[in-house]
């Protein structure tokens, strides 16, 4: 999994609150390889309508935000069902963070699995960066997770994310890593067991076993 230290990119808004998953990605499109890009899917039935033209006023058609790789969107982000492609719409359109007050509890478990930082802000501050997008769209954000700071401008948010996740992102672990990373204790506790319990350890002798 790729490290996430600290990102500049530009971030676009997604002023929607309650955003589930099956508009990140229409349900119909899951029948297809993730090999197929599921970038050009991602929330295809708000971008577009019902022939496929693009809609100019959604924020990822306007010329300032095509090219985000950090969205900043509302409550409750990636909520509905537990599908993971959604998680892979996002990255494979190349967005690498979201910024949200709260997320959908698996959503959030699947995007650090894939690398993508879930970075929770409050409400308030959450509104703020919409509005400062809406006024400067060509700025870019800077995210740093080893601070845990959101930069625009001159503007500066903290956020939150839990501290497993926040490690795992900054090595790029996946689950066997941070296993690993604890290796010495593990080794630790594992030499004391054998002393505190060394009859669990004493594999049985195959002539003890008795024949029926």
């Amino acid at each position: 999994m790729e490290k996430f230290t600290t990102l500049t990119a530009t971030a676009c808004p997604i002023d929607i609150e309650n955003l589930n998953t099956d508009a990140l990605i229409p349900a119909r499109f899951l029948k297809l390889p993730r090999s197929a890009g599921f970038g050009k899917f991602l929330l295809v039935d708000l971008r577009c309508d019902p022939q496929g033209t693009e809609r100019a006023d959604f924020p990822l058609n306007r010329p300032a935000w095509r090219d985000a790789r950090i969205l900043v969107g509302r409550r409750n982000f990636g909520c509905g069902s537990s599908r993971e492609a959604a998680v892979y719409a996002l990255l494979d359109y190349g967005i690498r963070c979201v910024i949200a007050p709260s997320f959908g509890d698996i959503f959030a478990g699947n995007a650090v699995q894939n690398g993508l930082l879930t970075a929770v802000v409050p409400d308030e501050k959450a509104a703020q960066l919409v509005a400062w997008l809406n006024d400067a769209p060509a700025l870019p954000m800077t995210v740093d997770l080893d601070q845990q700071t959101i930069a625009y401008g001159a503007h500066r948010v903290a956020f939150a994310i839990d501290p497993v996740r926040r490690k795992r992102l900054l090595n790029g672990w996946e689950d066997i890593d941070l296993t690993r990373s604890h290796g010495k204790e593990i080794a630790a506790f594992t030499a004391g067991d054998r002393l505190r319990r060394p009859w669990a350890w004493e594999l049985p002798s195959p002539h003890s076993r008795t024949s029926t």
